[in-house]
């Protein structure tokens, strides 16, 4: 049996009287892309949140390649291997492209600056769709293109596992074809992505498996099509009167 990349055991946290998450066990392999669902309040965001050392669970365990994250500070976790991307879209909005990215290269497991990172953040542009754009401002980019930046920013991290939070979200059906079509590209790279999504055509597209929460709990586990029709998980998201 494959050893797994990412072990999540008994992951806890609560915030004063809410348990946000309640006792989570799931386990990714390399190359996988599992998505993370649940409707809205579910828990998903806090998951990241704990796994990427935004916050610090209660009780449970975090393991990357068998090495422990609970307890390091987010910093250290983004140099063990460990990028993402936020709900809200998070670049620097008077940076240019390139000097977010730059961003990335500077924390990552093998920091790079200045001249020796100019050919990686440029490949980078260029990979997520932005070329010819290295030198623009942040703010200046359409709404897209700041989600593509913030993608590339995270990648220049050259991350074992990306946290991808609702990166879909917000983008018309033209932007949503060629986003799926950018995250299947780096699927094919065998990155190993762990997703936050309610496009249900994303889903269908991109993940091997999902893991669905309701109320901080795991209620399913297994292949989109198996878990879009579990009666719990129809449940969680349209309620007992119309499951």
């Amino acid at each position: 049996m494959t050893a797994p990349l990412l072990a999540v055991e008994g992951l806890t946290r609560n915030f004063g009287g809410l348990r946000a998450v309640d006792d989570l066990h799931f386990e990714m392999t390399r190359g996988e892309v599992v998505g993370l669902l649940g409707p809205n309040g579910s828990g998903k965001t806090t998951v990241l949140n704990l796994i990427s050392g935004a916050l610090r669970p209660d009780r449970g365990s975090v393991r990357l390649l068998g090495r422990e994250l609970v307890g390091q500070p987010a910093f250290r976790i983004a140099r063990l291997g460990v990028a993402r991307t936020f709900q809200l879209v998070r670049v620097f909005a008077t940076m240019s492209v390139r000097e977010n990215i730059a961003a990335g290269f500077a924390f990552g497991a093998r920091p790079r600056f200045g001249r020796a990172a100019r050919a990686e953040i440029d490949a980078l542009v260029t990979r997520v769709g932005l070329a010819g754009r290295g030198d623009q401002v942040a703010h200046e980019l359409t709404y897209i293109d700041q989600k593509r930046l913030e993608l590339a920013r995270a990648l220049a991290l050259a991350p074992t596992l990306l946290l991808l939070d609702e990166w879909l979200a917000g983008l018309n059906q033209v932007e949503l074809a060629a986003a799926i079509d950018l995250l299947d590209a780096l699927r094919s790279e065998t990155l190993t992505i762990l997703l936050v999504e309610h496009v249900m055509d994303a889903i269908r597209a991109l993940c091997d498996r999902c893991v669905v929460m309701n109320a901080g709990a795991r209620i399913a586990a297994g292949t989109p099509a198996d878990v879009l029709l579990d009666p719990a998980v129809v449940t969680a998201y349209l309620g007992a009167d119309d499951a």
